[in-house]
């Protein structure tokens, strides 16, 4: 995206050790930080518009290569929660798991990000 700063890798890293270190309740503040550093981080490792990855109520981006979507429903859509996306950005969950246990919804023939994940490891 013009005129955005890429992620520092640092700041992301920060973010998501406080995801983990808060444990299953983390505040909305932390979780917020955490998928949407996560989700600009694909975003720039991945740059396109055919594929939008939606992670409600904190953020969506587009990304992946291709034909650029335009108008109404992107044809490739990624959906899931934000600990499912964290636990997928940290290679926590893997993505074959992730779609056969219903966590993560995809639609299109672009809707995958096996190649794509982790995103960082966490230790």
């Amino acid at each position: 995206m013009p005129g955005r700063e890429r992620v520092d890798p640092a700041e992301l890293r920060t973010a998501v050790r406080a995801w983990r270190d808060a444990g299953d309740q983390p505040p909305r503040p932390v979780l917020a930080a955490a998928v949407r550093l996560s989700l600009r981080t694909l975003e720039d490792i991945a740059p396109g518009r055919s594929v939008e990855v939606r992670v409600p109520p904190f953020a969506a981006v587009q990304c992946v290569e291709g034909p650029r979507h335009t108008r109404g429903t992107p044809p490739n859509v990624i959906e899931t929660d934000a600990s499912t996306w964290l636990a997928l950005a940290t290679g926590t969950l893997s993505w074959s798991e992730a779609l056969s246990t219903g966590r993560v919804t995809a639609s299109g023939a672009r809707a995958d990000l096996s190649a794509l994940l982790p995103l960082l490891s966490i230790e």
